[in-house]
C-alpha cells in the first residue's frame, strides 16, 4: 500500500489468497499452473439451485410435496417468501451480521436491526450486494409459484419430478435473459450477429467449460458499470424517505435490509437505473476502488487492484490474448494508441508499464473504445463472444 493511499498505516499490504490450482498443474514438467473452478459452467440458474447435489439439496424443501424451494422460517415479505437464513455461524464469521457502527456508518438503530440476521442460504455469492439477493429472491419464488401450478396440471407428478420440471424452465428463463436480452446489449447487435452466428443444435464437440481468462477478467468488465450508489424507489417509482439510496459500500452483505423492507425497492431502482457509462477518466468508481467491504469493519479493499492481481496470479497479458483473438498486437505507445483511440491513456500506460506487452489483460481489455451499439471493445467482444457461444452450442 503506497505512503499516498488513506490505508497507509493500517496494514503494509492488502490481503490477497492465490486460487487454487488442479492437481499437478505448474508442478509437472511443462504443465502450466491451471486454476479450478468451484461452480457449474452452464448457463442454468444454479446460482439459485446450487452446484453440487449437496446444495441442491440443502436448498430443497425435502419435506414438500410439490417440489418447492426451501424458504425463511423466522420472515417473510408481505408472505412473500424469503431464502432462508445460512446455518447458524459463529458472529464475526458471519459478513452479513451485526456491525460495528463506527466502521459501517450505519446509525446505532440500524445496528440494532441487524442483530436479527444472517447471510441467506444460497449461491456463495448471493449476499454480496442487495440486487443480487432481490433476484435470487425472485427466483426462488418463481419456482415455487412454478410448481404449484404443474401440481395443477399434473396431480400425478412426484415432488422430484415437480422440483425438475420447475428447475428446467427457470433454467430457460436464466438462457433466454442472457442469450436474448444481455448479450445483445454487452456486444452490440453488428459483433452479436457476427460472432455468435445462429444455434443449430448441440455440438458434442465444443467444450463448455469456463475460459480462464473469461472468470479472471474477461467478464469482470461488469465491474466498472457499477454505480456507486444503489437507488431504491417507492411504490410510484419515485424516490420515498423510506427508501434512501445508498452508497454501494452499504449495500453489501445487507442482508438485513432486505428483511426489515422487502425486495421491492431494490427492484424498482434496478429496473430505472442505468449500468454506469465507462470512460477513460473514470475506469470504476471509488466506491469500490477505496471502500470495498468496508461497511463489514476491517481495512477497504480496491477491487481494481484485486482483478489486476487475480489476472496476474493467472498469467493473463493483455497482449497475448489480442494476439488469440485475431487482433492487432500494440509494440509502443503509438500502437496502443491507435487501438485505444485515445494517446493520453496509451501514455499513462507506458508509464506505468514500460512496455505495452506488460499490461494486465483486465485493463487492456476495459481500456479499449466500446463497439458500435455495444458496451465492450473488440477484445471483450471477441472473448465474451466465444465463452457464450461454447456455453450455447456445448450444452
Amino acid at each position: 500500500i503506497p505512503p499516498s493511499d488513506p490505508r497507509n498505516g493500517v496494514q503494509s499490504c492488502m490481503p490477497f489468497f492465490r486460487s487454487a490450482p488442479s492437481c499437478g498443474a505448474g508442478v509437472l514438467p511443462h504443465r502450466q499452473r491451471e486454476q479450478l473452478n468451484a461452480i457449474t459452467s452452464f448457463v442454468d440458474a444454479s446460482m439459485v439451485y446450487g452446484s453440487s447435489t449437496s446444495l441442491a439439496s440443502a436448498l430443497r424443501n425435502q419435506s414438500s410435496p410439490l417440489g418447492s424451494m426451501a424458504i425463511n422460517s423466522q420472515h417473510s415479505d408481505h408472505e412473500l417468501a424469503y431464502m432462508p437464513f445460512l446455518p447458524r455461524l459463529q458472529a464475526h464469521l458471519d459478513p452479513c451480521g451485526p456491525r460495528n457502527s463506527t466502521t459501517s456508518g450505519t446509525s446505532d438503530r440500524s445496528a440494532h436491526r441487524q442483530n436479527t440476521t444472517s447471510c441467506f442460504q444460497a449461491d456463495s455469492r448471493a449476499n454480496e450486494h442487495l440486487g443480487l439477493i432481490a433476484l435470487h429472491t425472485l427466483f426462488l419464488r418463481e419456482h415455487n409459484r412454478l410448481v404449484k401450478e404443474l401440481h395443477l396440471l399434473n396431480l400425478h407428478w412426484s415432488p422430484d419430478t415437480l422440483y425438475q420440471e420447475a428447475r428446467k424452465i427457470i433454467g430457460a428463463i436464466h438462457q433466454i435473459l442472457t442469450w436474448e436480452h444481455y448479450l445483445p446489449r454487452v456486444l452490440g447487435e453488428n459483433a452479436m450477429s457476427h460472432l455468435m452466428p445462429p444455434y443449430k443444435g448441440y455440438d458434442p464437440d465444443m467444450d463448455p467449460s469456463i475460459a480462464n481468462v473469461f472468470a479472471t477478467a474477461a467478464f469482470r468488465f461488469a465491474h466498472v458499470t457499477v454505480q456507486p450508489v444503489v437507488t431504491r424507489l417507492g411504490p410510484g417509482y419515485n424516490a420515498n424517505s423510506q427508501y434512501p439510496s445508498l452508497p454501494l459500500h452499504h449495500s453489501l452483505f445487507a442482508s438485513w435490509r432486505v428483511v426489515q423492507e422487502g425486495i421491492d425497492p431494490v427492484l424498482r431502482g434496478l429496473l430505472l437505473s442505468p449500468a454506469k457509462l465507462q470512460t477513460p477518466g473514470q475506469m470504476m468508481v471509488e466506491e469500490l476502488t477505496e471502500r470495498l467491504f468496508q461497511a463489514q469493519g476491517g481495512m477497504p479493499l480496491d477491487l481494481g487492484a484485486l482483478n489486476l492481481q487475480r489476472g496476474r496470479d493467472h498469467g493473463l497479458p493483455y497482449s497475448s490474448w489480442r494476439r488469440f483473438c485475431g487482433l492487432s498486437v500494440p509494440n509502443n505507445t503509438l500502437d496502443l494508441a491507435e487501438i485505444l483511440g485515445n494517446f493520453t491513456l496509451a501514455h499513462k500506460f507506458q508509464l506505468l508499464y514500460g512496455t505495452p506487452h506488460n499490461i494486465d489483460v483486465w485493463v487492456g481489455a476495459i481500456s479499449e473504445a466500446a463497439l458500435p451499439g455495444g458496451r465492450v471493445g473488440p477484445l471483450l467482444s471477441c472473448l465474451l463472444a466465444r465463452q457464450f457461444r461454447a456455453l450455447r452450442d456445448g450444452d
